[in-house]
């Protein structure tokens, strides 16, 4: 009966995210099919939609993303349904800017972008998916959990601007160099080059370091099931040099895209990903707090603090015990 139960509140969910965009995908598609700039006689309404892309883009995230699920996330007492579409959005964005009849670019360009960006978002929609055991809606990130708990009544409303709003903010300017990209017709340069391989590395090290991360706590999850003693840290693979190395790849790929932007002439896109590397400072904080927090791993984690890079990859440094032990 519980297992019953789960594969249909996983059907359930499943279903509620693929029908949850339409509103605003049948909205752009109704757009672009009567929308003619040579037609005089149209509304304001579609004239408004031609000439203010960015803004058109963010009032479908604040009506479609921020009201609906929002609403849908308290219906549901839990706001699942902004992390699987953290992983897709950012490749709608890139279709919406290539497509939208304001869009003026190179093709080559263009192409590329959107299969980084689809690679992109596979590995991170893989990841999401592998880590929630394939399941729709199973549970809500931690951070919101936590936050529910810190608010307590006056969650209902703190969540529209800590979740979702917050969310439309970088997301959106994430996916400047989008806009960008699709509205300068530049030929293709060295510094797309440099671009198309610091995203490519992104995409690279963070899918490893989340399969690493991944492999190491299910290992634990079967020791733990066969009653032996856990592993406190992972210090293995990529983690061996960096302890956030899926924050540094993710990091890589927002950066490369400002790089395209900027070999535009359009460096004030970085904005974008300057805001989002403090975000992941933050949130860095945050993970680690949260492990020194577990009695079974605190120690351990404090030695790996000592030993290991946060971000950039780096040569273990020896601990202050490593090095009393030497001289001794």
């Amino acid at each position: 009966m519980g297992k019953l139960k789960t594969n249909n509140n996983n059907l359930k969910n499943a279903i509620i995210a693929f029908v949850a965009p339409l509103p605003s995908i049948f909205f752009y598609l109704y757009f672009l099919r009567n929308y003619s700039e040579s037609d005089h006689s149209l509304s304001y309404i579609w004239s408004w939609c031609y000439h203010h892309p960015i803004l058109l883009a963010n009032v479908f995230f604040f009506l479609n993303i921020n009201v609906m699920f929002w609403a849908i996330g308290h219906i549901q007492s839990s706001h699942w349904m902004i992390d699987p579409y953290w992983t897709v959005i950012p490749l709608m964005l890139v279709c919406y800017y290539a497509t939208h009849p304001l869009a003026s670019f190179n093709l080559w360009r263009s192409r590329i972008v959107i299969l980084l960006t689809f690679m992109w978002s596979l590995r991170l929609s893989h990841n999401y998916f592998r880590r929630e055991n394939w399941q729709w809606g199973a549970r809500e990130d931690w951070r919101f959990t936590d936050m529910r708990k810190q608010y307590g009544k006056n969650w209902w409303w703190v969540s529209f601007f800590a979740i979702y709003f917050a969310q439309q903010i970088f997301l959106a300017g994430l996916s400047l160099p989008f806009y960008t990209i699709h509205t300068v017709e530049a030929a293709w340069s060295i510094w797309d080059f440099v671009a198309v391989v610091v995203c490519m590395t992104g995409i690279i090290v963070a899918y490893y370091a989340d399969t690493q991360l991944h492999e190491f706590a299910t290992k634990n999850a079967e020791l733990k099931a066969c009653g032996k003693p856990i592993l406190p840290t992972l210090e293995s693979g990529l983690w061996k040099y960096s302890r956030h190395p899926n924050y540094l790849g993710e990091q890589l790929w927002w950066w490369g895209l400002g790089i395209f932007a900027w070999s535009l002439g359009q460096g004030w896109t970085f904005v974008g990903a300057f805001v989002n590397t403090l975000c992941l400072a933050y949130v860095t904080a945050l993970v680690e707090e949260r492990m020194l927090k577990q009695p079974f791993r605190a120690e351990a984690y404090r030695q790996y603090q000592k030993t290991t890079s946060v971000w950039i990859p780096w040569f273990k440094s020896s601990s202050p015990e490593e090095t009393k032990d030497k001289t001794n």
